[in-house]
């Protein structure tokens, strides 16, 4: 597959990164406004670094954007007349709607409208996907890409706001988790190091047990619980203090954030 990715920033080295591991392109070309700051990405195989948008998108058939949504607009203006019916567009911008694309560069493009989030690059990204009309003949490419970088899950277009809190966001509420988790092993009297190796590891084997059993966590949780034990203890003294109402509180207001940016 000839990819572009148009805007390499966090997101895009990501996602570059993710390709590249995986062998996923047989040429890669990543754009940025500065390119000192990537240029030692030519170094991987059939990688090319530059700052024209229009030369990324002549050469290439998939053009995954991940630029700031104040400058996708014109972007897209700056490219419109070089689109064709090889290429399939892939936005991961935040808060710009598959109509707000389509009113820039028309309905007769494929447009998938995608929300990854970073853990792209290590291959364990859920990325959540969406699409226009014509967008639904070219779908499967996408979730072939975002599926060699983790998992993609289809969903309508009007949950991709909530999606992004869940899954990209999400990724920030899990290192706080992970982190509160490091910071109380430490007390317990274990070293900085080891204090995160225990946090990080029971977390992923925690995921892991789920995603391998299709168990419910609370099945999970009854299997660790005794009655009058230490687990049970400490998850209610948790509750007590507000874990569970805390995380959704802050779920739904990120959630609210979302929503007043899209309207800005």
């Amino acid at each position: 597959m000839k990819i572009a990715i148009i805007g390499t920033g966090n997101l895009g080295l990501s996602i570059a990164k993710g390709l590249i591991i995986n062998n996923a392109y047989t040429s890669l070309y990543l754009t940025k406004r500065n390119t000192e700051s990537i240029s030692d990405w030519t170094e991987y195989d059939h990688v090319k670094v530059t700052a024209d948008n229009r030369e990324a998108v002549t050469h290439s058939d998939i053009l995954i954007f991940a630029v700031q949504p104040r400058h996708f607009e014109n972007i897209l203006k700056d490219v419109k007349d070089l689109l064709t019916e090889k290429h399939v567009l892939i936005s991961t911008i935040t808060g710009f709607k598959i109509s707000s694309m389509e009113s820039v560069i028309g309905a007769d493009n494929f447009i998938v409208r995608s929300m990854p989030n970073t853990a792209i690059s290590v291959g364990k990204s859920i990325t959540c996907i969406c699409s226009n009309e014509k967008g639904k003949k070219r779908i499967d490419i996408a979730t072939s890409i975002f599926n060699r970088l983790g998992t993609s899950v289809a969903i309508p277009e009007d949950q991709m706001q909530a999606a992004t809190v869940i899954c990209a966001s999400g990724i920030a509420f899990w290192m706080r988790l992970i982190r509160a988790t490091t910071q109380g092993a430490i007390q317990l009297g274990f070293e900085a190091k080891i204090a995160q190796e225990m946090a990080m590891q029971t977390c992923l084997g925690a995921a892991t047990l789920l995603v391998e059993s299709g168990n419910h966590p609370e099945e999970e949780i009854d299997r660790v619980t005794t009655p009058r034990g230490c687990t049970i203890e400490g998850l209610n003294e948790m509750e007590h203090s507000g874990l569970s109402s805390s995380l959704i509180k802050g779920i739904v207001t990120s959630f609210n954030k979302i929503n007043e940016i899209s309207k800005v």
